[in-house]
């Protein structure tokens, strides 16, 4: 590869054919669905060829041949000579992770592996007609018959080449236009010997285009003017729609290829610019191009008349209006908004204190304005949850045929936008729920048939915005979970004893998959099913402060229902004041708050609990927790009592004080703190005091 050509072209590929990339791998699963969806044939068809092209520009061999065997494939696949099946499919979707895995190193500046010889031997086999068996040394048959269809009609120089060849050897005699030699010289070396004759020539646009297309002079003209030559055209002539007389014409051939005597007809000399706009060297892969969703600014893609060339023109300033930033930087503003948040926050407080009444209005004016930019700074930092959701497709028929499943997958909800952070922090959790809804929860074809369900299970993924939380829904219409066998295993691991197993409500048996080493699969498979996986998804959804929960029905199917904040770098908090020290509890955790005498609690179990509108919350002091000589203190006799959930579990915590609602600026707590148990970073509060902000998970795992 030229790894010494420019930084810039080379960066513009890597987005460009990156988009096209994780566009495809979703493409080529919705086509097993729609097989004989020709828009998305020529799409896939387009995406190959562009990833072709501008790997051919900075010399990537290896990507190009993949990219070019992929290509032929889908070719003959749009001119319905061959028809999708998931053999085919299972081959070209490996010749697609080959490409990825020559994209990435590509992305890190190293040499690509070329794809193996057997999958490229595959891949050629597959782009012959059905039925043939001769290998594929050229796509220039395909390519015949399929510009008509759709690309526009570039073919590139070498078959360009051939097909005047072909014509050549049938009629060695001919006389050709003075302006033909004109035009061609460039092609053919100025050998008069080779030049074709006007009908010749109308047969061979007749062989490209389909017939009729070029039969009226001054239409043939319109048609065939190459695309480097129609802006030239539009302006000699002088409007798109003004057809321009031979005289104009004849000038404008002599403009572009030097003087020399044409003839009038207008089809006739229409001839010779298809093979000038043929020979531009890099040409004929370029304008394709832009049939990407990403235009590229100044090639315009023009199909016979000269209006196209308009619109690439008036867009060509939109590729100016974006800069690629890197994410650091934007972090580091982040960091910066998130002092300013805590700058406010003390001034606000001051200003409370303060009786100026300029000094009120200028705090509410820094007020607004700050929670403005907070609000920007975070939006350039939001990115679509599709960038997650678009990898989905693939996982699920990979595995649905692994697994000799039907299962379709449908998402709701793919341009809900989230931190970035949060993005990257989600797709190992939501690959491993979805998963398991492939695997533990859609049954075989054979079991929902005698069930009464189709054959084909659904798997719905959904993505909605809630105030300043996403909900995510994982939802599948499969066999759901049976509490008494949650139960039964929660008793056979020893996780609970008989009697408290006995008590546990539904949705807590359900919860219980996320139990360290909890699985219900009697066959240990590579898929899932080892006891490990569910609890790393709950630690890691709770460490994006985000919670997780279960709804099941048996024989109906289950749905996993995950809340997280819409950013991890500021967040709404409760500050409460245990003696004389500053904590903030994470808002989505609070429930509701009351004040409680707490002589009128009861023990269950060994553990204090507080009966609230007929539900029981056990309740925990963590004043003795958390604060020094805490257990040493007497308990008063009422107390304000803060109900906190973790997923559908609630417990109640007592406090001294509560301060009130905050939104604060997570600060990663320093070395000597890091790692202690139930605290999830430190913040400084309105009155310029520390306080820690309490992980209410790890809190309770590591005390209650």
């Amino acid at each position: 590869m030229a790894f010494d050509a420019d930084e810039e072209i080379l960066q513009d590929f890597l987005v460009e054919a990156g988009e096209i990339l994780e566009k495809l791998s979703e493409q080529l699963v919705d086509l097993e669905q729609h097989p004989d969806d020709s828009d998305l044939l020529n799409a896939i068809f387009r995406g190959f060829h562009t990833v072709k092209g501008g790997a051919g520009f900075l010399q990537l061999e290896a990507l190009v041949n993949c990219c070019h065997s992929a290509e032929n494939v889908f070719d003959t696949l749009r001119n319905h000579k061959r028809k999708v099946d998931s053999e085919l499919m299972d081959v070209v979707l490996e010749a697609l992770d080959n490409v990825n895995a020559m994209f990435e190193e590509v992305r890190n500046h190293e040499e690509p592996t070329p794809a193996p010889d057997e999958l490229i031997a595959r891949l050629d086999a597959l782009a012959l007609p059905e039925g043939e068996g001769a290998p594929v040394a050229d796509p220039q048959p395909e390519h015949e018959e399929s510009e008509p269809a759709e690309d526009g009609g570039d073919i590139t120089d070498d078959e360009f080449e051939q097909l005047l060849d072909a014509l050549q050897d049938e009629k060695s005699e001919g006389q050709a236009p003075a302006s033909d030699s004109g035009a061609s010289s460039g092609d053919r070396e100025g050998s008069g010997d080779d030049e074709i004759t006007d009908d010749e020539f109308e047969a061979l646009l007749d062989q490209l285009h389909g017939k009729g297309q070029f039969a009226g002079a001054p239409a043939g003209e319109d048609e065939a003017v190459s695309k480097e030559e129609k802006p030239a055209a539009k302006a000699e002539g002088g409007g798109s729609d003004d057809l321009i007389t031979d005289d104009e014409f004849e000038k404008l051939l002599d403009d572009l290829h030097g003087k020399g005597g044409s003839p009038t007809a207008g089809g006739e000399s229409s001839g010779p610019k298809e093979p000038s706009a043929a020979k531009e060297p890099p040409a004929p892969k370029e304008p394709s191009k832009p049939k990407t969703e990403a235009p590229k600014p100044g090639k315009p893609e023009t199909k016979g008349a000269a209006t196209p060339a308009m619109p690439a023109r008036e867009h060509a300033p939109a590729a100016e209006t974006t800069v690629r930033v890197d994410t650091k930087r934007l972090d580091d503003i982040m960091n910066m908004v998130g002092e300013l948040v805590l700058v406010r926050n003390r001034l606000q407080r001051l200003g409370a204190e303060s009786e100026d009444e300029h000094m009120h209005k200028a705090v509410s004016n820094l007020d607004v304005v700050t929670t403005d930019l907070q609000s920007a700074v975070m939006q350039t930092r939001m990115q679509p949850i599709k960038k997650v959701f678009g990898r989905f497709p693939r996982v699920v028929r990979d595995l649905a045929r692994n697994l000799k499943k039907e299962v379709n997958l449908v998402m709701h909800g793919e341009d809900t936008d989230l931190d970035k952070n949060l993005v990257e922090a989600l797709s190992d959790p939501l690959v491993h729920l979805v998963r398991n809804s492939v695997d533990h929860g859609i049954e075989a074809p054979e079991v929902r048939e005698k069930a009464g369900k189709p054959r084909q299970g659904t798997v719905t993924l959904s993505a909605e915005q809630e105030g300043d939380h996403i909900l995510l829904f994982i939802e599948d219409d499969g066999a759901g979970m049976d509490p008494e066998v949650l139960r039964r295993k929660a008793v056979e691991k020893g996780i609970y004893d008989q009697d408290a197993a006995d008590r546990l409500t539904d949705s807590e048996c359900f919860n219980l998959i996320f139990a360290a080493g909890f699985s219900t699969k009697e066959q240990i498979s590579d898929v899932s099913g080892r006891g490990v996986g569910m609890d790393v998804v709950k630690t890691k959804i709770g460490q994006l402060n985000g919670q997780l929960s279960i709804e099941s029905q048996l024989g109906k199917g289950s749905r996993i229902v995950i809340k997280v904040p819409l950013t991890l770098a500021i967040m709404p908090t409760l500050m409460i004041m245990l003696g004389d020290q500053s904590f903030a509890l994470p808002l989505v955790n609070v429930v509701e708050i009351f004040h409680l005498d707490l002589t009128k609690t009861n023990i269950v179990d060994g553990r204090e609990c507080i009966v609230v509108r007929e539900k029981v919350f056990p309740l925990f002091h963590i004043k003795r927790w958390l604060v020094r000589d805490g257990t040493s203190q007497e308990v008063p006799e009422n107390a304000h009592v803060v109900i906190v959930a973790m997923g559908t579990k609630q417990v109640g915590f007592v406090v001294d004080q509560l301060v009130g609602q905050e939104e604060v600026v997570i600060k990663p707590l320093g070395r000597a703190l890091q790692g202690t148990p139930g605290m999830a970073g430190a913040t400084i509060t309105g009155d310029g005091r520390i306080a820690l902000i309490i992980d209410v998970p790890s809190l309770l795992q590591h005390y209650g």
